[in-house]
């Protein structure tokens, strides 16, 4: 790749997803990477480590991706691209040894901890779920007392859907205390907004479906480290178990990232405005967002993070006519520009009540919504909440 991680880490961020990943420069060669099409290569003899070989192995098309990710996210070696968010999950939790400890926090995004929580029904892992908010809790679940420490802490920092966080950087030295591997949920935040690795984390990983792709047009996920042991485990976990991306996605995403700084510029101060304008609503019960100074979160994020995000929840407040989660139901139905759906940080805004889906821990209220705020006129995001919210006393 033309732009060196050397140069990478004397440049903005904002410029690293223009520049990184592009193909070396060379006469009447294509500024952007090629698709590559292909599921095998030509080769004779034995096969070395960096052959292609075979499609499940390596494609090129994915190179300029985990190229770029590495390099916003300050990895030593190559991101790793997977079919999707939940593969890379896959993957990353393949690293606790059979019958070994995992501390995930109690509010994670449902499909890690479903897929945590089945792995310990089955016994291959011993599942300990905690707030990963409450440092001295997270510590002490680490290394009890009385009992086997852990072999792998997980974080999310800002949490899905209650926007907790967590300490990474004093989480990520009490765990390596305790032995355990320390991977870093980083979806909510993106590289431009936070970078576990330099907290302390030893893998992150990333929904690329997310922000990093931006359009709501692909389904991907991704994971990168600079410890080469543990990337080589999950690569042999990626090939063996087959959980790669295709080309055309690859491509795709590689172009997203390149409006990043762009699309999280815009919609983290869309949802700074609206945050403040919903948190003295009468009919918002509570809110949560680290940007707000009441936030409980706010001077945690202030010293670990470069912004606070562009997702929002809110809560609503119950009368005599619906409950709080009718409420919530009847405004989203009620809303015209925001779409009910499920994702996040795309360039649309996107909103739902949470707990409408089965898999969410009982422990997320019933009313709340959560809102992924796009990048269109924030005025106009405004105007159609309001008239939403005003729905609800007709």
């Amino acid at each position: 790749m033309s732009l060196s991680r050397e140069h990478a880490a004397d440049l903005s961020p904002d410029t690293v997803v223009v520049a990184a990943g592009r193909p070396e420069r060379s006469h009447d060669q294509p500024v952007n990477p090629p698709i590559v099409l292909s599921s095998t290569y030509f080769g004779t003899g034995a096969l070395s480590d960096g052959d292609r070989g075979y499609g499940r192995y390596a494609n090129p098309t994915w190179d300029p991706f985990e190229e770029a990710l590495a390099q916003l996210e300050g990895a030593e070696l190559p991101g790793l691209l997977y079919a999707s968010g939940l593969a890379a999950v896959s993957s990353a939790l393949s690293l606790v040894p059979a019958g070994g400890v995992l501390v995930m926090p109690t509010h994670s995004y449902a499909g890690s901890l479903v897929m945590a929580t089945e792995l310990a029904a089955k016994g291959i892992l011993e599942l300990r779920t905690v707030d990963i908010a409450d440092t001295d809790a997270v510590k002490a679940q680490l290394a009890p007392a009385d009992g086997i420490p852990a072999s792998m802490l997980w974080i999310e920092s800002p949490t899905n859907p209650m926007l907790g966080i967590a300490d990474v950087r004093a989480l990520a030295t009490a765990a390596h205390e305790a032995g355990a591997i320390v991977v870093t949920d980083n979806t909510f935040s993106t590289p431009l907004v936070q970078q576990p690795l330099s907290l302390g984390s030893d893998v992150v990983l990333h929904s690329v479906t997310k922000y990093l792709a931006g359009h709501s047009d692909v389904v991907l996920g991704a994971l990168a480290t600079s410890n080469a042991e543990l990337r080589a485990e999950l690569l042999h976990h990626r090939i063996i178990h087959g959980g790669i991306a295709g080309p055309f996605e690859a491509w795709l995403a590689l172009r997203g990232l390149r409006t990043l700084a762009l699309r999280i510029e815009r919609s983290q101060a869309s949802a700074a405005t609206l945050a403040e304008r919903l948190s003295t609503h009468p009919r918002v019960e509570s809110i949560r967002f680290p940007g707000l100074s009441t936030d409980p979160g706010h001077e945690r994020a202030k010293s670990q993070m470069k912004g606070f995000g562009s997702i929002l929840c809110i809560q609503l407040a119950g009368d005599g006519i619906r409950s709080g989660a009718d409420a919530a139901d009847q405004l989203v139905r009620a809303l015209r520009l925001w779409i009910p759906a499920t994702s996040l940080g795309g360039v649309e805004s996107l909103i739902e009540r949470r707990r409408r889906h089965t898999a969410e821990p009982l422990s997320v209220p019933d009313n709340l919504i959560r809102m992924s705020v796009g990048i269109e006129n924030v005025e106009d995001l405004w105007a159609d909440l309001e008239q939403a919210l005003k729905s609800l006393d007709r």
